[in-house]
């Protein structure tokens, strides 16, 4: 089979909605093609042909994510997906190499997905580079420590979501770039994946809803949440808070808000699908094994361009040592690098290496959340030198530990 990848025309997008939805099992109204339509960037959806026939696709959006450092152009890599009569005919090759060489010819040094299964990704050089936790902490044992942080200025106050866009916008930003993995959003992106309230939505979980910490100068974080009530055979109150994000600029506000939906009337429990991994609220509970967390992958990060990326964040501490880079599927990166982090510089070289490694491991420690030590004792990096090993991961270790927050 002969397979044409090329981006889409506008004509072709209800082509690449279905051939997604199809690839993922799933079904959407048109109201969410429509409003996914307003995030995709026609120029960066990619799709693969059979003949006439599109059997693949797979986007890029333009993002600006933080980095140990500060933020950097990211692109974030969405909507992979094949037709399940292609499968296994290297169509989904076909769109991983010519994405990632248009990344690479367009000067993006860094890309970065949500994997829905997690073993597909590697192949492609892409390393897990952050983790998340779920939560499901009862409303009875979630009393907070003697000395949980408080603030007799701030008060709480209910908020309509929709109203409240540069209030949590104001949070949001306060926080962003402070976290490996925090992404800029759009306007569009807030209203349509973070404020978005129609029936789909819901999900049979009650409307949006948003509490805000506040004092006299605005606001200090805020929640949002939906409530799925319900009641045991008994009458007695059910429900549960499903937390949507929770963002807070001091440690008072975030734990007023963390008690203002652990305290909510009529439930009996808090379900949050995503937290990072070092999440204060671990510390906060009193009873730390009533989180009930588990533990899943979140970002993964593929370095398009090694040097330009290694250069582009900052070092925890200092190093200068030589990795050889193994990339079979981005040939440009194969080959030593010469990394100076008091220099901020990532340079070819024909100097011997002081480890070897594969682009995924780089991927997984890019965003200071993965000990290459952990990747050294699986056999995944060998070491030429005694202490390099060491030496790299204590240098591209960071915190706070990453985390997006937010699937795009």
């Amino acid at each position: 089979m002969t397979v044409e990848v090329r981006p889409i025309t506008e004509s072709e997008w209800p082509a690449f909605a279905a051939v997604d939805y199809e690839a993922f099992n799933s079904s959407h109204p048109q109201a969410a093609t429509d409003r996914w339509r307003e995030l995709a960037e026609i120029d960066r959806s990619l799709a693969a042909f059979d003949g006439d026939l599109m059997v693949g696709c797979a986007a890029a959006i333009t993002f600006t994510m933080t980095v140990p450092g500060g933020p950097i152009p990211v692109a974030g890599v969405t909507a992979v997906g094949v037709l399940a009569s292609h499968r296994r005919r290297g169509v989904l090759t076909a769109l991983m190499a010519r994405q990632l060489r248009d990344l690479h010819d367009n000067g993006e040094a860094v890309a970065a997905l949500y994997a829905a299964e997690a073993a597909i990704y590697g192949r492609f050089g892409y390393g897990r580079a952050a983790d998340t936790l779920f939560l499901r902490i009862p409303k009875r044992g979630s009393e907070f420590v003697k000395n949980a942080p408080t603030d007799p200025a701030l008060r709480l106050r209910v908020a309509r979501p929709a109203d409240e866009l540069p209030q949590l916008r104001k949070v949001f930003e306060s926080v962003r770039t402070l976290r490996p993995g925090l992404y800029a959003r759009s306007d569009a992106r807030w209203r349509i994946e973070v404020l978005s309230d129609e029936e789909h939505d819901r999900a049979g979980r009650g409307p949006l809803r948003c509490m805000i910490a506040e004092d006299d100068e605005g606001p200090r974080g805020y929640a949002l949440f939906r409530v799925k009530s319900g009641y045991t055979d008994h009458d007695v109150p059910d429900g549960e808070v499903r937390l949507k994000e929770l963002f807070a600029s001091d440690p008072a506000a975030y734990a007023m808000l963390w008690r203002s939906v652990l305290d909510r009337d009529l439930c009996s429990r808090v379900f949050a699908w995503s937290r990072p991994v070092d999440d204060p609220i671990v510390h906060l509970l009193a009873e730390p094994r009533n989180l009930n967390a588990g533990w899943l992958d979140d970002l993964w990060v593929r370095i398009v361009d090694v040097d330009r990326a290694l250069a582009s964040r900052s070092y925890a501490a200092p190093a200068d040592l030589v990795i050889e880079v193994e990339d079979d599927v981005c040939p440009w990166n194969a080959g030593r690098w010469r990394l100076t982090t008091a220099k901020g510089s990532c340079e070819r070289t024909d100097d011997p290496a002081d480890l070897t490694l594969p682009v995924t491991v780089l991927g997984a420690a890019y965003l200071g959340g993965r000990p290459l030590t952990a990747l050294g004792g699986a056999g995944v990096v060998r070491e030429h030198r005694e202490g390099a090993l060491r030496e790299l991961s204590t240098a591209m270790s960071w915190d706070p530990k990453p985390w997006a927050g937010l699937v795009f």
